[in-house]
């Protein structure tokens, strides 16, 4: 910066041989002495030193010499003030740089310094160059300070005995601005420590040495490509005029400014940027949280999280990214990866194919599909040398040899190449698919992972994927999901929102709309509670699919407070490689309150809980349905539970701890109620009342327990006397085993209260 240059301004006093008319012994203020009429000053044409100069006889205690027109002092201008004098002869003197401030409305600037240091002549014709800053800020080198100046009457003072006679060359000032600039501005420019900016040489010393001088100032990164030969790590803040380039394994750490910004700035590549910036959030930048500002980072392929990072196979430190939108852009990179391979299966190693064919096809993530297969499994890892891929779940029908089919989507962040990683938070992230690409999956192992406030929208085949146990503890939370099969009739579409094989998920207040599925759940202690999923379609009389399905037969889970909109809670073992009941808790451990569960336009063989046991000897032991609200829209359906027989029925000798109360139903058929309560009016004397309960114990079950029966009105016999003998039951009894006996003694009459149960409460 140079105010001469760029803006004109005229900042160096006329030489004295332009007259001394100008040139005060005073302050220099109008009306002030000047040396054109004071005998104390001549000018001398032909100095051998100077040429043209002032000769000053020094008669006063302080001798004063100022130009008597307004030098500019601009905000964030610096002034070097130079002039040259010697001794001609009597006492000598000190010489000092001085001046005389004004406020911008001419009046005088007191409390402030007026003049620099004095140097002391110490012998005749020596020519003696002092000099002094002047600026706005108190920056290291300035001898004058004068912040609130608006202009001065520059010149210098002599000092010392009187009686000397001193001469003076033309007093030069100059704009040294320059000097100061990095000062002033709070910049320090890794050019000045060496760098080069070529894109070859390595500019990282460089780098470090401006950090360490900056000291709380920024360093600046001038235009050009800086190449980084190894790890740097920034302790102040950094700003980007230029790029750096670096290899994959090498890390670069804003300790100050790190935020996707700073690196998209620093890499003028955001999709490279995003993976150095991650790189860095696992490695201890000193901040827990990346904020992507913002932005919407396009990517051209997946994000493969490991080969980001490099160097931490596991991390289990919490982490968070935030605040910004990633979307594919379309290409090659997004296409689904096919495989089919010959594999064996036996359920005595049940998470494995051993003597797979071709392993080193099978990418980690994969689909697993085959006969026998349940829905949502996945390729956990591969072992190429011994020819073995462990499976995220068991298969329910698979013994044997067979070709297994492997289909590998594309997700916009794939950590798959973590071996564990857990406590990675997202947070408002948007996955912007648009049905080219599949949103996130999960490392093989891990836990706690969060996804909170995020918006999946159209992803090609899924959102949230876990191809092991690092869906552990996995807490889906306010998250919105729209599908790119909208248009689609329910049963051609194929995608779906999460999966979670493993245990204590937590998926709260969410919204999906018109996938296949909402999610699978195969472990056990499960919160499913506050979502809204709606998976119909525009068909008349159109089939639905579940929204939640449970794998886990005994998945000790609460399903609360969500709203089931045209689709139903799936209840199988499907991932059970011993499908028939064992020694083991059948289904069961499940929670169902307070929900709101809808429907319309659907045929009426429609339920809402559906139970598939896919083998046989199965009960139900601890089911809890109540509080619910059930409603159909444009027709009735029969009920609102049923047991899909497709694989096996189940044993209804065994049934245990099922509650079917408190719920409110509309347009349901049958409205069903465990215990449940009713009246027997017997109009014809008998000693033996058949009792039919219809249809209203839940899935068809038996009459199993009957807790109570009491007369409502008089029991007589056939004289009309009443009878005040006590009955016994014999439950159980009818084609459909949904009937009971209440067996008198004599043939009687009357009307009873009764309530039984389909299952053994105790």
């Amino acid at each position: 910066m140079n105010k001469v240059i760029t803006d004109g301004v005229v900042l160096m006093p006329p030489a004295f041989a332009g007259g001394l008319d100008v040139w005060s012994s005073g302050d220099g203020t109008p009306g002030s002495d000047t040396y054109a009429g004071s005998g104390s000053g001549v000018f001398v044409p032909a100095d051998q030193d100077f040429g043209g100069c002032l000769e000053l006889a020094k008669t006063n205690a302080v001798q004063k010499l100022r130009y008597m027109g307004e030098t500019p002092i601009l905000p964030g201008c610096y002034l070097r003030v130079t002039a040259r004098v010697k001794a001609v002869s009597g006492a000598l003197p000190s010489v000092r740089i001085a001046g005389f401030p004004l406020w911008p409305d001419g009046s005088v600037l007191g409390g402030v310094t007026k003049a620099g240091s004095e140097i002391a002549l110490t012998g005749y014709g020596e020519v003696v160059e002092i000099s002094a800053i002047v600026g706005t800020g108190p920056r290291g080198g300035v001898d004058m300070v004068w912040s609130k100046a608006g202009s001065a009457h520059i010149g210098l003072d002599l000092t010392g005995p009187n009686g000397g006679l001193i001469r003076v060359d033309d007093i030069r000032v100059e704009d040294v601005t320059r000097a100061f600039l990095r000062d002033m501005m709070g910049v320090v420019d890794v050019r000045d420590y060496g760098a080069v900016g070529d894109g070859v040489t390595d500019d990282r010393e460089a780098f470090e040495a401006a950090d360490t001088h900056a000291d709380g100032r920024e360093v600046l990164v001038s235009a050009g490509t800086y190449f980084l030969g190894d790890n740097v790590t920034i302790q102040n803040q950094i700003r980007f005029e230029g790029t750096v380039t670096m290899a994959a394994e090498h890390r670069l750490v804003f300790q100050k400014n790190f935020d996707f910004p700073t690196y998209a700035d620093a890499f003028g590549d955001e999709e490279l940027a995003f993976r150095k910036a991650f790189q860095a959030l696992l490695n201890f930048s000193d901040h827990e949280s990346l904020d992507l500002g913002g932005r919407r980072i396009n990517l051209s392929e997946p994000v493969d999280g490991f080969a980001a990072v490099v160097n931490k196979p596991a991390f289990e430190v919490r982490r968070v990214i935030r605040n910004g939108q990633l979307q594919p852009d379309p290409g090659a990179a997004w296409d689904t990866e096919v495989v089919t391979a010959q594999a064996s299966y036996s359920v005595s190693n049940a998470r494995t194919l051993t003597n797979v064919s071709n392993a080193a096809t099978i990418p980690v993530g994969a689909l697993v599909t085959g006969n026998g297969v349940g829905r949502e499994i996945y390729v956990k890892a591969v072992d190429v040398a011994g020819q073995e891929v462990t499976l995220s779940s068991s298969l329910h029908d698979a013994e044997g040899t067979q070709d297994f089919t492997f289909t590998r989507f594309k997700y916009l962040l794939d950590f798959t190449g973590f071996e564990r990683l857990s406590a990675l938070e997202l947070e408002d992230i948007d996955f912007h698919c648009k049905g080219i690409a599949s949103c996130m999956i999960l490392a093989p192992d891990g836990h706690s992972m969060r996804v909170r406030d995020c918006q999946f929208n159209k992803p090609r085949d899924r959102a949230i994927t876990s191809p092991g146990k690092g869906c552990t503890g996995l807490d889906i939370f306010g998250c919105i999901f729209n599908s790119n099969e909208q248009s689609l009739p329910l049963t051609e579409r194929t995608s779906l929102c999460f999966n979670i094989n493993h245990n204590d998920a937590t998926v709260r207040n969410n919204r999906a709309a018109r996938f296949r599925h909402f999610g699978f759940l195969g472990g056990n202690g499960n919160l499913i509670t506050g979502n809204h999923w709606f998976m119909g379609d525009d068909e008349s009389q159109g089939l639905r699919q579940a929204g939640i399905v449970l794998t886990s037969h005994n998945s000790v889970s609460s399903i609360t407070a969500n709203y089931c909109d045209n689709s139903f809670i799936e209840i199988t073992n499907e991932h059970d490689a011993h499908p028939d009941a064992q020694n083991e808790y059948t289904f069961g451990g499940l929670t169902i309150t307070g929900n709101i569960f809808v429907c319309s336009d659907v045929a009426p063989w429609f339920s809402w809980i559906v139970v598939k046991p896919y083998g046989q000897n199965h009960s139900i032991q601890g089911l809890a349905v109540t509080g619910n609200v059930f409603r159909t829209y444009s027709g009735n359906i029969d009920r609102v539970e049923h047991i899909d027989t497709t694989y096996a029925d189940m044993d209804f000798n065994t049934m245990r701890n099922i509650t079917f109360s408190g719920n409110a139903f509309n347009g349901v058929n049958e409205q069903v109620r465990n215990p449940y309560s009713d009246i027997h009016n017997q109009q014809t004397e008998d000693s033996v009342w058949i009792v039919d309960t219809g249809s209203f114990l839940p899935f068809g079950g038996w009459t199993r327990t009957i807790e109570s029966i009491a007369p409502v009105q008089a029991i007589t016999n056939t004289a009309g006397a009443p009878v005040f003998h006590q009955p016994y039951i014999d439950p159980v009894n009818g084609s459909n085993r949904h009937e009971f006996r209440v067996i008198w003694p004599e043939p009687v009459k009357g009307k009873v209260r009764f309530c039984v149960r389909m299952d053994n409460p105790a």
